[in-house]
C-alpha cells in the first residue's frame, strides 16, 4: 500500500537555459512596484533591474540574512509599496527575499513567527507574490517553504516557515550558473546532493520525493565531480536541476542530521552552509548506516552504491563513503577544524541540533555523543 502523502511547491517552475529572459515580463503581471533582492554585486543584476523598468527598487542582500537585513528590507518594501518581490542570487538572497516578502505584510515583530528562539506563529497576513531566479546550484530555495534567518543575539540560524512563502514563480536558468567559481560550485553542490539524499533515507520520504531523489542522487554526483575537473555546460544544467530537485524534496520530506547540524554549526561559526554540509554528509552516512535496520539499510545501501559508482578507486580498500569524504578534501573541501568549529562548539552545537526540525526526519536516532563523533572525523 502507498501511504496518504501531499506534495507542495511553487506555483509555477520554468525550467531551462534561456529562461531567465522572460523573468521581467513575469515579474510584473504581479505588480509594478518591485522590490529587487541581489547578491553584494549589483551589476549581476543590472539586467534585470533594467528589464523591470522604473520602479523597481533594488535591496542589497550581501550575505546570509540576519534579522537586521530582513527587517531593513521589510521597512523598506513598505516604504516603496513594493507589490511583488524579486529575488536574484543563490539561497541566502532567495530566503531574503522570501522573509521579506512574508513579513512586510504583517504587524508582528520578526521574533513572533522564528521557530525556537521565537513563537513560531503563523503568519498573519499572505505574503507578496515572490519571483524567485537562482543564479548558484545548491539550495533549492526556490521551492521551499522557509527562509533561514540568524539571530546574533541567540548564536542561531532558524527557520521562518509558513506554507504561503513558497514563491509564485521558480525561474532557473542553467546559464546562470556558469563560470561560478569553483570553491562555490564545490560547497553549494554538495549542499544540494545532501538535499536530495537526506529527503530519500528521510522517515518521512514519499513516492513522489523518491522518484526525484533516485534520479537527482547519481545525476548529482556525476556532476560534481565533472564540474571539478572541466567547466561544462551540460553539467551545470544537471546541478541546476538536482538543486531543484533537493528544494522540492526537502520540502516535503524533511533533511536529517546533516542539515541537523549545520544550522548550529552555521549560527555558532558564521561559515558557509553549503561548505558545512559538504563535510558533514560522509561522516552522517557512516553513522547512520551503522545503526539502520531494514528499510532504512536499504535506502542507505542504495546511497553507497550511487557514491561508489563515481568515487571508489578499484582496489582503494575504502568503501564508497570514505571514497566521497577524500574526493571532497582533495577537490578543496575545507573540514571543520578550518571552518572555525573548535571543541566547545562541537559540543554545543550537539546539544542545539537535538531541537532542531531536521533532526526529527533522520532514519536513525544520534544522541548527542554520536553528533559529536560525526564532527570530530569531519574536523
Amino acid at each position: 500500500m502507498i501511504s496518504a502523502f501531499t506534495f507542495a511547491t511553487a506555483a509555477e517552475i520554468q525550467f531551462g537555459r534561456g529562461v531567465a529572459g522572460q523573468a521581467a515580463e513575469r515579474a510584473l503581471a504581479f505588480g509594478s512596484r518591485v522590490l529587487l533582492v541581489h547578491g553584494a554585486n549589483s551589476e549581476r543584476a543590472a539586467w534585470l533591474a533594467s528589464a523591470l523598468g522604473r520602479e523597481v527598487v533594488p535591496y542589497t542582500a550581501p550575505g546570509e540574512p540576519d534579522m537586521a537585513r530582513v527587517e531593513a528590507g521589510v521597512a523598506l518594501a513598505r516604504e516603496a509599496g513594493a507589490e511583488v518581490v524579486v529575488a536574484l542570487g543563490g539561497g541566502s538572497v532567495i530566503d531574503t527575499g522570501k522573509a521579506i516578502a512574508a513579513l512586510t505584510p504583517t504587524s508582528r515583530p520578526v521574533l513572533d513567527h522564528l521557530e525556537v528562539v521565537g513563537r513560531g506563529l503563523p503568519l498573519e497576513a499572505d505574503p507578496l507574490p515572490v519571483v524567485a531566479i537562482p543564479t548558484t546550484a545548491g539550495t533549492g530555495a526556490e521551492v521551499t517553504r522557509n527562509a533561514v534567518i540568524a539571530v546574533p543575539e541567540a548564536r542561531r540560524k532558524v527557520s521562518l516557515r509558513d506554507l504561503r512563502m513558497l514563491p509564485n514563480l521558480a525561474i532557473v536558468d542553467p546559464a546562470l550558473t556558469d563560470t561560478c567559481p569553483r570553491s562555490v560550485t564545490l560547497a553549494s553542490g554538495l549542499d544540494a546532493i545532501t538535499q536530495v539524499i537526506e529527503p530519500y533515507v528521510s522517515t518521512r520520504a514519499t513516492p513522489m520525493t523518491d522518484a526525484i531523489c533516485r534520479d537527482a542522487i547519481p545525476r548529482g554526483l556525476a556532476a560534481i565531480r565533472r564540474l571539478m575537473e572541466v567547466e561544462d555546460p551540460a553539467a551545470r544544467d544537471d546541478m541546476a536541476w538536482v538543486s531543484l530537485a533537493g528544494g522540492l524534496a526537502l520540502a516535503n520530506s524533511g533533511l536529517g542530521a546533516v542539515h541537523g547540524l549545520a544550522g548550529p554549526l552555521g549560527g555558532l561559526t558564521g561559515a558557509a552552509h553549503g561548505a558545512l554540509c559538504g563535510a558533514l554528509l560522509p561522516h552522517v552516512l557512516n553513522a547512520n548506516s551503522v545503526r539502520a535496520q531494514g528499510a532504512a539499510a536499504q535506502r542507505l545501501d542504495d546511497v553507497s552504491r550511487w557514491i561508489g559508482a563515481e568515487f571508489k578507486t578499484q582496489g582503494a580498500g575504502i568503501s564508497a563513503i570514505e571514497a566521497l569524504a577524500d574526493w571532497s578534501r582533495r577537490a578543496g573541501l575545507p573540514g571543520l577544524t578550518a571552518l572555525g568549529v573548535s571543541d566547545g562548539i562541537r559540543s554545543q552545537a550537539a546539544i542545539e541540533a537535538g531541537s532542531s526540525s531536521s533532526m526529527k526526519a533522520n532514519p536513525v536516532r544520534l544522541e548527542a555523543a554520536d553528533l559529536e563523533a560525526v564532527m570530530h572525523r569531519a574536523a
